[in-house]
């Protein structure tokens, strides 16, 4: 009792080292406690060079600090804030209540920061060599930054809740046993998840997480070798913008703006699957410039996701699967050369509104990317396609994709289904260019006049009868429910009747397809 009273006095207790003593007066002050040697190479939290005793604390004491500790001086905050620090032994300050800032700045930890159902203000941990931090359920009124720190087992934070912002630009995060470098399943961030230039070596999961304004990814490098995601996170939320996309090395990080003359630009990398499957995202998915480097059997999934616009500008995955099966997107902005080719794009009950081309994107290439998602006959891609160029304006090129699938579908006709396929196609393109079948038409009269000027044609009744005339005789045989009256008055014979009747079956075949045409067109308005 006596000590506990002699501590909440402000005195120092009997058993601390002159280190810290020194730590322990700082956080009265509220002031930067820093042992840094000013030696760049042996200040490195992450380099080979011991740190004795004249810079090491012991995790208790500052748990002590931090969880029981003295009172601020007069006029002061009392905050913990060091520089160039060697923690040993654990900093467990699991499900503690910690009210005074933190932040280390350049410290080397031994073991393991445990943080789970703690309480914490605002956390900073820069520039730090930690080899695990273990916060579940960890929850935080300010932000919790992690920059330039390297964990060397990972990071949990599964069921946090961290309040603005949470920062692990330029961290290295290792994996932990079970593949994971982040393990961050539902939690919660009140604004902004920045994660610029990460390198992840190991699968991070953020599955049911929920980011209030932004995830960033820019010129992040993520590695899953040992599971099949790198980045697995279905039914993520984010209230914007997911950014996978470069970022600036050396210089000011990207966003919209033009990059400075001379910085090295470095994209997002994934070696590894990625899986955004029922995400929500307010804004956008930007993958612009991303790279994706899959095995056969991983893909880059986003399987029913909704967004505003997703902007699909990476570069052109070489091997897995794109998965867009459900998605549900507003805008669609693309550039021929990031889809994959056939088989490996799924696209099934593909939903988008608007296509915004980045770049040349000729219909030839629409169609071929279309065909690229169609393993097997469907429908609903070319459907879908046709009716956002018709709303568009673009009536013309909406039925060479109603055509297509024509074709399309006639692949997987039997024998008989293909001829007749063939036959509408070529007679008047299944009724998407029905000035064929005046052509055709145009055609066969000329022909047939032509060749019955000729032809012997005696009188089918004695009897009145109209004057012989082969043109409107050609046109008779031609116009299948049309009666001219003189088919049904003269009569030819031999080779004659034989052209007669290979007339009267093309008009019908001419008459039919318009027909079945003019019904495709009229039950598509």
């Amino acid at each position: 009792m006596t000590e506990v009273t002699g501590v909440r006095a402000g005195d120092l207790p009997d058993d601390l080292t002159a280190v810290e003593a020194g730590m322990w007066q700082a956080f009265r002050n509220g002031s930067v406690y820093d042992l840094r040697s000013g030696d760049a190479m042996v200040d490195d939290p992450h380099g080979g060079h011991p740190w004795g005793p004249e810079r090491t604390v012991r995790g208790r004491v500052v748990c002590w600090l931090l969880l029981d500790g003295p009172p601020a001086l007069a006029g002061r905050v009392s905050a913990l804030k060091l520089t160039g620090l060697r923690i040993v032994g654990s900093l467990d300050l699991a499900g503690g209540t910690v009210v005074p800032y933190v932040e280390m700045n350049g410290c080397r930890f031994d073991e393991e920061v445990l943080l789970p159902e703690a309480r914490l203000t605002t956390v900073r941990l820069v520039n730090c060599a930690v080899p695990r931090l273990e916060a579940a359920r960890l929850h935080t009124e300010g932000d919790l930054h992690l920059p330039r720190c390297r964990f060397q087992r990972g990071i949990r934070l599964t069921d946090a809740h961290i309040g603005p912002d949470l920062l692990l630009n330029q961290a290295v995060v290792h994996r932990d046993r079970a593949g994971r470098s982040i393990a961050a399943d539902g939690m919660t961030v009140g604004q902004d998840l920045q994660a610029e230039l990460l390198q992840a070596h190991g699968e991070i999961s953020l599955r049911s997480a929920t980011i209030g304004v932004s995830l960033s990814l820019r010129g992040a490098r993520l590695a899953g070798p040992y599971t099949r995601y790198a980045l697995n996170a279905p039914q993520l939320t984010v209230g914007r913008t997911l950014y996978l996309t470069p970022a600036g090395v050396g210089g000011s990080q990207l966003s919209w703006v033009t990059p400075e003359r001379g910085t090295r630009i470095q994209p997002f990398v994934s070696r590894g699957g990625v899986r955004l499957d029922d995400g929500r995202f307010g804004e956008a998915v930007d993958l612009g410039q991303a790279r994706f480097d899959l095995t056969d059997r991983q893909e880059l999934s986003l399987r029913r996701v909704q967004t505003t616009e997703l902007r699909f500008l990476c570069e052109r995955p070489r091997r897995g699967q794109v998965l867009l099966s459900g998605a549900r997107v507003v805008t669609l902005v693309d550039r021929a050369g990031s889809w994959p080719g056939r088989g490996g794009l799924h696209m099934g009950g593909f939903f988008y509104e608007n296509l915004v081309p980045r770049g040349p994107f000729p219909l030839a290439a629409r169609l071929a990317w279309v065909a690229a998602a169609t393993a097997e006959y469907n429908p609903e891609p070319y459907e879908r396609l046709a009716a956002v160029l018709r709303e568009a304006g673009e009536d013309e090129d909406a039925r060479e994709v109603l055509l297509a699938k024509q074709r399309r579908r006639r692949e997987t006709l039997p024998p008989a289904g293909k001829l007749w396929g063939y036959v509408q196609d070529v007679t008047v393109a299944y009724g998407y260019r029905p000035a064929r079948a005046a052509v055709w038409m145009a055609g066969l009269w000329a022909a047939g006049s032509l060749a019955f000027a000729h032809a012997a044609h005696p009188p089918a009744t004695p009897g009145d009868r109209p004057d012989w005339n082969p043109s409107l005789f050609a046109l008779d045989l031609l116009l299948p429910v049309v009666d001219l009256n003189q088919a049904s008055e003269w009569h030819v014979s031999g080779a004659w009747q034989w052209l007669a009747a290979a007339m009267v079956l093309l008009g019908w075949v001419l008459a039919t397809t318009v027909t079945a045409g003019a019904t495709r067109m009229l039950r598509r308005n």
